[in-house]
C-alpha cells in the first residue's frame, strides 16, 4: 500500500447545529469543494456545512476510513467533546473565524 496523508475531518455550519464527518486524500481541496458547494445536492451543501472544526491525519487510507466510520457512529455529544479537546471555541480552523 502507498503511504500518504489522509485526513478525517469534521465540518459544521455557522450555527454549529449539524456535523459532517468525512475522509479525504486532500483536505484543502475537499474543503474548497464544501465551501463553494461544488457538488450540489450533497448533505454538506444542503445544510451549509463549510466550517472546519476538527481533523486528524493518517498515513494509510484504511486507517482513515476506519476512523471515519467510527466517528460517524458516535453520538452528537461525543463528537462535540472530541472537537472541544483541540478546538474549545469551535472556531473555523481554516480561516480562524469564530
Amino acid at each position: 500500500m502507498k503511504e500518504n496523508n489522509y485526513a478525517v475531518y469534521i465540518i459544521t455550519n455557522y450555527n454549529i447545529t449539524t456535523f459532517y464527518v468525512g475522509v479525504t486524500g486532500n483536505l484543502e481541496a475537499r474543503l474548497v469543494q464544501h465551501i463553494y458547494k461544488v457538488i450540489p445536492g450533497r448533505f454538506s451543501s444542503k445544510y451549509h456545512l463549510n466550517r472546519l472544526v476538527y481533523y486528524e491525519f493518517y498515513d494509510y487510507i484504511n486507517d482513515a476510513i476506519a476512523r471515519e466510520k467510527q466517528l460517524k457512529n458516535w453520538h452528537r455529544q461525543w463528537k462535540i467533546n472530541l472537537i472541544q479537546q483541540i478546538n474549545p471555541d469551535m472556531i473555523d480552523l481554516l480561516t480562524g473565524e469564530e
